[in-house]
């Protein structure tokens, strides 16, 4: 396997591909921050669930993607902070997502957040992704 640049860009593209091509389950390695995200979309009820596969090396993450009436529930996966060009907020900055609709993953120094955890919280910190 080749290395990775940018594991969360990656993440988002195979989840993204995934739901696509109308598929249920996506793997992909494991790392915490990606483990962080993943929780957070499980919360956030776009993906069922997912697990960590011990592969004797960093470990396999597959995730269950959620479907409605054969629809994806994750209709658009935006990365925004990439290593070439990072994208921060303040407390304050963290906009809204498709007017309340979707939601913008953010970490912080109190962890990956959700955007609206940052308002309330009053943290900011790079925004990763948008996902609606």
């Amino acid at each position: 396997m080749s290395s990775i640049n940018d594991p969360i860009s990656d993440m988002l593209t195979r989840i993204r591909n995934a739901s696509m091509a109308g598929l249920r389950i996506v793997e992909m390695p494991a790392s915490n921050l990606r483990r962080e995200v993943a929780k957070i979309l499980v919360k956030q009820n776009f993906v069922e669930k997912f697990v960590i596969v011990d592969d004797g090396k960093q470990g396999l993450m597959k995730i269950l993607l959620r479907y409605t009436d054969g629809q994806p529930a994750i209709q658009g996966l935006v990365r925004v902070s990439t290593p070439g060009r990072r994208s921060y907020a303040k407390s304050g900055g963290v906009a809204k997502v498709k007017s309340g609709l979707g939601i913008a993953i953010v970490s912080t120094s109190k962890g990956v957040l959700t955007d609206y955890e940052c308002r309330s919280q009053r943290v900011g910190g790079e925004v990763l992704c948008k996902v609606w």
